[in-house]
């Protein structure tokens, strides 16, 4: 089938700057869809009918327009969080052709000698800024689009707030044109000055010494959660997280969630890792909120309600973790009937009536029970004891694929 539909990466440097390919697609086009910035790049010998999104955007028109020869206008590389990616979800690779220019982080890698490999890139485009929190630590190199020309100083904001201000910022506007700039200084000493919109944001991530040091891996401190006592311990945690083991593109429902600190690590251990959160107390569901924020992941969905009654509905998870509520009536089959074959269920009890529940539960589905005492040497006296957390029953089973 010949493509329709041919998406243009377009830069700052116009139609001069196209390829032989893309400058083709575009004569011979009978309409052109684009932004104002994009069709104000195209020389008048471009024939095509010219046409503006709509506001709000949509595709819609657009995908109306299927069998007609049109051509998209898009920033860079269409498909580098740009609207290549949204169509490629819609239209058959066999009716769109792509062709790409350099993308803006292509050219900032470029300019500043840093191999893109190394670097973690992240979109600000009407994403929220939280995002960045999941990603700051010594070392690491990222290359953000920015929203608008607000970006980089409320980045700058976010880093002195994080213990991150020492960290070396590089704002590149227009890059490829004639108009590209280059704005360096500290996240610290950062002085909003006047930037384009359209700007790329370059860190060289520098932490004080007195900032929280942050890991991926299951089992952050304590302290880096706010809550009301009803958390989900260090240790403990890491030993959940290692029982529900997440892979990437996967859902958990993090049932009684407490202060949120089960799905929030379960969603930082991969960019793809998608949780729902619910918890009824209002308290609580405020502090998953600052939680889910502070520590990059705002995806976080948080469900208001309790369970049995607040899972009705929801999207089928990958792996559930009850933290809350296991003896309620309901909980524990509701939990196990929605949840995927082959998918990982875990709960923990501290109460002999929830100890009691989970081994009634084992005794009919089978499953692993482990029981799992922490103490943590304390002051006593002029001396250090032992001091022992109470214990944890821990369930562990996997749903059989032909469940």
């Amino acid at each position: 089938m010949t493509p329709w539909l041919t998406v243009v990466g377009i830069g700052e440097d116009g139609f001069k700057g196209l390829g032989r390919m893309a400058r083709h697609a575009l004569l011979r086009a009978s309409r052109i869809v684009g932004s104002d910035r994009q069709l104000a790049l195209l020389p008048v010998c471009i024939r095509g009918e010219r046409e503006l999104w709509p506001s709000p955007f949509s595709l819609e028109p657009l995908l109306a327009r299927r069998g007609e020869s049109v051509c998209v206008l898009a920033s860079g590389d269409p498909m580098f969080y740009g609207v290549g990616a949204s169509l490629a979800k819609q239209v058959p690779g066999n009716q769109m052709l792509v062709i790409p220019a350099s993308s803006s982080c292509s050219l900032a890698a470029a300019r500043l000698g840093w191999p893109l490999q190394d670097v973690v890139t992240l979109s600000l485009v009407a994403r929220p800024l939280a995002a960045l929190n999941a990603h700051l630590s010594t070392g690491v190199r990222l290359l953000l689009l920015s929203n608008d020309r607000h970006s980089p100083a409320a980045v700058a904001t976010l880093l002195r707030e994080r213990g991150f201000g020492p960290s070396a910022m590089v704002v590149l506007e227009h890059l490829g044109g004639a108009a590209e700039r280059r704005i360096e200084g500290t996240a610290t000493q950062w002085s909003d000055p006047a930037v384009a919109d359209l700007n790329l944001i370059a860190i060289e991530c520098r932490s004080e010494p007195s900032a929280l040091r942050l890991s991926r891996l299951a089992g952050l401190p304590d302290s880096a959660f706010e809550h009301d006592g009803q958390l989900t311990k260090r240790d403990v945690r890491a030993i959940t997280l290692a029982r529900l083991a997440p892979t990437p593109g996967e859902l958990l429902w993090d049932v009684g969630a407490g202060s949120g600190s089960i799905g929030i690590e379960w969603m930082r251990t991969h960019p793809s890792c998608r949780a729902l959160a619910i918890e009824a107390d209002e308290g609580r569901q405020a502090l998953i909120e600052r939680n889910r924020d502070s520590l990059g992941v705002p995806g976080l969905q948080l469900i208001r309600g309790k369970a049995p009654q607040a899972l009705e509905n929801l999207e089928r998870p990958d792996a559930v973790f009850i933290g809350g509520g296991v003896t309620r009536e309901g909980v524990l089959d509701t939990c196990w009937a929605q949840l995927k074959p082959g998918g990982r269920l875990v709960t923990n009890a501290v109460t002999l009536q929830s100890e009691m529940t989970l081994m009634a539960w084992r005794a009919r589905h089978g499953g692993e029970l482990t029981r799992i005492h922490i103490a943590q040497a304390q002051p006593l006296g002029e001396f250090d004891t032992w001091r022992q957390a109470l214990p944890i029953t821990l369930l562990d089973l996997t749903k059989p694929l032909d469940a």
